[in-house]
């Protein structure tokens, strides 16, 4: 095991940088605290844009990831290089920026005052309840089978250390969450909501880079035929609507012409869901029959 150091004296942030052989994230550590209630980690430099201090290490070419802390800054590093050639020019340049009174965060414009406010909604499928919040929390629909998908989501490894908590999925503004038959709902559902709304008032994150899927990316191929592009389109204007109103989502997966087969992923409330089949029979397949005669026979789902 090795480590390289490097300080420096009389300096109000003396920086220390450490990192083991083989080990992809080094850590850069100072007594002074930044002033960081809380971790946060930056998987690019779009997600830095209100940290310059971040922005600066992601133009060195090896930084795959960087994570503030209070009293240490944690890099990864893509492996084209080894730490022990760079350790010390990195603390060098994350010492004087700080020293320089380097600014850690822009001033971002007042948010609203109105506090986060969660509230539990009950869906067709009896193991999912979905939590809607009163403000925005994703971009892109996230699903997490486990708490291995979770790494890098703080509020999500929260969540999958609740003993009862199967799978979580997480859209625009609710979260979905999928138990295990050890507990009813009724005795869970006021621990849940006040670990979401304290977890979104503490800005603890729910996104990881590890898995990101939309019902606008079909997962397996992108050179989409019409009939392709025209079923993702049916699905997104005329169903994805209906079925995030259940705490779900559906993804077009595949096309097989020979067979005029739809295949499709279910998420969220919808995988698992004792209705699905009856849902995807008698809701989807017949509105893509309908509206593609000729060109769509059977819709499946091909994860449930």
């Amino acid at each position: 095991m090795w480590y390289f150091y490097k300080k420096k004296k009389m300096k109000s942030f003396n920086v220390v940088g450490k990192s083991e052989i083989g080990n992809p994230i080094a850590t850069f550590e100072f007594e002074k605290s930044l002033g960081i209630l809380y971790s946060k980690t930056y998987n690019n430099i779009d997600d830095a844009k209100n940290s310059p201090i971040v922005q600066k290490l992601f133009y060195l070419p090896f930084v795959k990831s960087v994570t503030l802390n209070n009293t240490s800054i944690q890099i990864e590093r893509f492996n084209i290089l080894e730490w022990e050639e760079v350790i010390n020019e990195v603390s060098d340049q994350i010492e004087n920026y700080l020293n320089s009174d380097g600014i850690i965060f822009n001033v971002e414009p007042t948010e609203s005052k109105t506090p986060i406010s969660i509230y539990a909604e009950s869906t067709p499928n009896p193991s999912v309840m979905k939590f809607v919040a009163n403000k925005k929390l994703v971009e892109n629909n996230i699903e997490y089978k486990n708490i291995d998908d979770a790494k890098g989501a703080s509020l999500v490894i929260e969540l999958f250390n609740l003993p009862y908590v199967k799978e979580v999925f997480i859209s625009e503004n609710y979260i979905s969450i999928t138990k295990f038959d050890v507990t009813e709902w009724d005795i869970v559902i006021l621990e849940i909501r006040e670990l979401l709304t304290r977890g979104l008032k503490e800005k603890k994150e729910l996104n990881s880079s590890f898995k990101i899927t939309s019902s606008k990316i079909k997962p397996k191929k992108y050179n989409l035929t019409e009939i392709e592009k025209k079923i993702i389109s049916i699905l997104d204007e005329y169903i994805q609507p209906a079925v995030a109103s259940d705490g779900g989502s559906i993804i077009f997966d595949s096309y097989i012409p020979e067979k005029q087969n739809v295949n499709v992923i279910l998420q969220g409330a919808c995988s698992g869901c004792p209705s699905s089949t009856l849902t995807l029979k008698n809701g989807i397949e017949n509105m893509l029959k309908e509206m593609m005669p000729g060109q769509v026979e059977t819709v499946n789902a091909i994860n449930g």
